[in-house]
């Protein structure tokens, strides 16, 4: 028998993890989809704290009432409201870990709307 997908999904994160290091300067951009939302976390991996964190369950999020976090309008807004967020706190450089998801669909969603938002990856 095969692994299972999460199995796999961790697997490949776990690869990605070896590269991907986060600093106070450039923080690790972390995101994290379920069935029906997605989160998005900055991570500055030398002191191991989430600097700041937004989701579909935030309240800024909640209060763009016809949006869903299960779709990629959803996953936009969150990485919107993230770099809006970033660029408050004068965070403008991020590396990007896409959790070992696919590049794909609510994932590059959310990297193009923190992207439209002012972050560099």
């Amino acid at each position: 028998m095969g692994r299972s997908k999460e199995e796999k999904r961790k697997r490949r994160h776990a690869r990605i993890r070896k590269k991907v290091f986060g600093t106070a300067e450039c923080p690790r951009l972390f995101v994290f989809r379920s069935l029906k939302h997605i989160y998005a976390q900055l991570i500055n991996d030398d002191e191991g704290r989430v600097i700041l964190s937004v989701s579909s369950l935030s309240p800024e999020f909640r209060e763009k009432k016809k949006v869903k976090g299960q779709n990629i309008e959803g996953a936009k807004l969150v990485g919107k409201l993230l770099a809006q967020k970033a660029v408050e706190k004068n965070i403008s450089k991020v590396v990007f870990d896409r959790g070992g998801y696919k590049y794909q669909g609510r994932v590059r969603a959310l990297a193009e709307g923190a992207r439209e938002g002012g972050l560099k990856f």
